[in-house]
């Protein structure tokens, strides 16, 4: 059994639960910005405050721990821990009320909790973070848990939808702090020069991003499977977290002015041990000849060395892909070899692969 322990962290501590937290829960929760992950009753209720106390209490006599966050004499939030298996290992929860968000409440708990229970003789934490829950999978990076890997459709988004869940751990000894993020966000979630604007590709991206890709001109130069809408969105949904774990950027280029969808920019194939990254792109045949793909391959570029420890972006392209290639010119890349027959086809022939390289200015 793990002991009622009280935990101060800092400006934090952690203590179990009591009826008194009644009608703080339901203040913090009863609210639209509470939604998400994971799903809560709306509205949520005096009700369904007692259900999660009696639920709490099920768990510390389960053998496993509950503890209310408390910031300043107020509960903002809760961390659930299920019992150890027998391999002395447990899985740990999290959620913290919107009003307390963005601050580091999430990640303070989640550190502090994580350490007692080490305390107390446990060898690993488990996390099983919903794939689309980008602030939850932020907090377990900074708080040093190492990705394992993904269940496919292990958990249930608020919408009802099956999605996939990423496994991260951290094991006894292991530092509570996280490498800084490799990609780091955008200051203020976007980039632009006035005219063309980057900003993250989500969901509501994924029919012009299907449109787009389905246009001949953009089509020619794809290898793979062609796509339905289902899957790009299910694209979509993921680019969040194929940033914050540092994988891949995935961005809608748009026209600054009214906003419209031009087409895609990503920074993709990143090596940190090399300090490598590829970039690649693709436009709707409409927003063609105003020289918005080579503002958004700058910005990017220059944005990746002003914030990251990228040496080399490189970019691969079909031989005879021309106005690609003029992009990259003007953007900066100089030709730096050839890929013979590298690129397959859909009549079975083979194309060259064009490599381009900008290198970070000295």
């Amino acid at each position: 059994m793990l002991p009622r322990d009280v935990i101060a962290a800092g400006p934090l501590v952690l203590r179990p639960p009591v009826e008194a937290d009644a009608e703080a829960i339901v203040t913090a929760y009863d609210d639209p910005a509470a939604g998400g992950w994971p799903a809560l009753p709306s509205p949520y209720t005096r009700d369904d405050a007692r259900a999660y106390l009696a639920s709490a209490e099920d768990r510390w006599r389960g053998g496993g721990a509950e503890f209310a966050i408390i910031e300043g004499g107020a509960r903002v939030g809760s961390v659930s821990v299920r019992p150890p298996d027998r391999w002395g290992a447990v899985e740990m929860g999290y959620l913290v009320a919107p009003a307390a968000r963005g601050r580091g409440v999430a990640t303070g708990a989640v550190r502090a909790v994580t350490q007692w229970l080490f305390d107390q003789g446990v060898h690993r934490v488990e996390l099983r973070v919903a794939v689309e829950n980008v602030a939850s999978l932020v907090v377990a990076y900074r708080a040093g848990f190492h990705e394992e890997g993904r269940r496919r459709e292990a958990t249930v988004a608020p919408d009802g939808r099956r999605v996939d869940a990423v496994v991260l751990s951290r094991l006894a000894g292991e530092p509570g702090e996280g490498a800084p993020a490799y990609l780091p966000p955008f200051k203020g979630g976007e980039l632009t020069d006035g005219v063309v604007r980057l900003t993250p590709l989500d969901v509501a991206d994924a029919a012009d991003f299907h449109a787009m890709m389905a246009e001949p001109s953009v089509a020619a130069y794809r290898f793979g499977p062609a796509t339905t809408l289902e899957d790009d969105e299910r694209r979509c949904r993921n680019t969040g977290y194929w940033w914050v774990s540092g994988q891949r950027i995935e961005l809608a280029v748009r026209d600054a002015e009214s906003g419209a969808f031009a087409g895609q920019l990503q920074l993709v194939q990143v090596v940190p041990t090399l300090g490598q990254a590829a970039v690649g792109y693709a436009m709707r045949s409409v927003f063609r000849g105003r020289g918005l793909m080579t503002r958004a391959v700058r910005l990017l570029v220059d944005w990746a060395f002003d914030h990251t420890a990228l040496h080399r972006i490189v970019a691969g392209t079909n031989a005879g892909n021309a106005a690609s290639h003029a992009v990259l010119t003007r953007a900066g890349f100089v030709r730096e070899c050839v890929h013979r027959e590298l690129f397959p086809g859909p009549d079975g022939e083979r194309a060259d692969d064009v490599q381009w390289v900008r290198l970070r200015p000295r």
